[in-house]
């Protein structure tokens, strides 16, 4: 399960050509909903990059290319860079040393299984290079990206407990691409039981969240199993 470049016109525009020309071969990738949303037919938003490289290192590379950056969230590993006003979040394999729910102090890394196993879904730990070689480190990624199964990449729990923003993330997915499947049930039981988290993020996270879910061509089903188990009331007492 490759991409094909001629057949997406974002893999092949002057823009993400720079930015790989700006990095040494094979330490930057697509990751994330790009390569996800490319890989189902779906339309391509945002593009966003993992690299190999620490973020002054990036920062260097792009000076050195003469492309505009901005240190969005250097601190957490990611400069953005700015071609014709577009943006493309560039952001350093990294490995969580501690959360708190909310916040997570990061390390970094040149291990790409490391970075995909802090990420949410396993459909959004899946990487690819400009030739279209798509990589999936968890192992689980292609497969259920091919049945449209939402799973948290290895202890759902845990996911969820590093990040309680994870637990809206995956219902905005279901809204978006669930369909009809049968829920993943470790990672639905874990949105209920860490469902009260959700009170300790910011409203403007939460809203912004769901927001997306909201804006789904038919978020009714989401909704209702967010009701059913009792993550709606959180969220909309």
């Amino acid at each position: 399960m490759n991409l094909n470049p001629q057949h997406l016109p974002w893999m092949q525009s002057e823009a993400v050509l720079a930015l790989f020309e700006a990095f040494p071969t094979g330490c930057l990738r697509f990751v994330g909903g790009c390569v996800r949303n490319a890989l189902w037919g779906e339309p391509v938003g945002d593009i966003d990059l993992a690299c190999q490289l620490e973020p002054d290192a990036v920062v260097k590379a792009l000076t050195i290319a003469d492309i505009r950056h901005v240190p969005t969230g250097i601190d957490h590993g990611t400069v953005t860079a700015v071609i014709d006003g577009t943006p493309y979040e560039i952001t350093s394999l990294r490995r969580d040393v501690e959360t708190d729910g909310r916040r997570a102090t990061v390390a970094f890394t040149t291990d790409w299984g490391e970075d995909a196993q802090r990420r949410d879904l396993t459909i959004n730990a899946l990487y690819a290079d400009l030739s279209g070689q798509v990589f999936d480190p968890t192992g689980q990624g292609l497969d259920d990206l091919e049945a449209r199964k939402f799973r948290f990449v290895g202890d759902a729990d845990l996911r969820c407990r590093e990040d309680y923003l994870r637990i809206l993330r995956f219902f905005r997915f279901l809204a978006w691409y669930g369909g009809q499947e049968k829920v993943d049930a470790a990672s639905l039981k874990a949105c209920r039981e860490n469902q009260s988290g959700i009170k300790k993020l910011s409203a403007e996270r939460v809203w912004m969240e769901m927001k997306k879910l909201l804006s789904a061509p038919n978020p009714v089903r989401a909704c209702h199993i967010m009701l059913t188990n009792g993550v709606l009331e959180t969220v909309f007492p």
